[in-house]
């Protein structure tokens, strides 16, 4: 899902942005997600974490082409541990790809980027890919950091927007199942 096709799209805008500036890696577990405005690939606007509110979520952010690749592990984890599945066998959570792309001439190029990602992802996984540009990515970049920026920013998040745990180190099947567990306990939590 997500940044594969707009990848070298990204990578480009990327080296001709601007502002590239590194902010050092940091754990912001018990802190407030902050509140920005994206656009979910169905075109639909998307205030981070308003609209998440009311159960736990799963942010899986990427701030370079080359993320994807540690992503794609995270989705397939999550999703086989049932994260975002609903029903009697999945935990009732949002589990969204956040592709964050600050600067301004990635802005600029959103459309394209955005074309080029739904172009290869099913239409049934659009609401689930929520895109920030600009203004909108830096809050989420200076929280997490974006030093070694090809791993995956994990973010999970209880049903106020508070980030209860928090990986930059890559991908680990223990490291999936223990996002599954905590996930499951808080999504159980809500419904009660």
């Amino acid at each position: 899902m997500g940044l594969g096709l707009a990848a070298a799209g990204i990578g480009a805008l990327a080296g001709l942005n601007g502002c590239s500036t590194t902010y050092p890696n940091r754990d912001p577990v018990g802190e407030a997600f902050p509140s920005v405005d994206g656009e979910s690939l169905e075109k639909i606007e998307t205030r981070l974490p308003e609209s998440l509110a009311g159960k736990p979520a799963v942010l899986l952010i990427g701030y370079k082409q080359k993320t994807q690749f540690d992503i794609d592990r995270w989705l397939m984890g999550l999703l086989q541990a049932g994260i975002g599945i609903g029903g009697a066998q999945g935990i009732d959570a949002h589990l969204l790809e956040v592709p964050t792309i600050p600067g301004l001439v990635p802005t600029m190029a959103s459309g394209w980027i955005d074309d080029g990602m739904r172009s290869g992802i099913p239409r049934e996984d659009w609401a689930s890919v929520v895109t920030l540009y600009g203004g909108a990515a830096e809050p989420v970049v200076e929280m997490t950091g974006n030093e070694n920026g090809r791993l995956a920013r994990v973010v999970v998040l209880d049903a106020d927007g508070t980030v209860v745990w928090f990986d930059d180190e890559g991908y680990s099947a223990r490291k999936a199942m223990a996002v599954a567990d905590l996930v499951a306990s808080m999504a159980e939590s809500t419904t009660e």
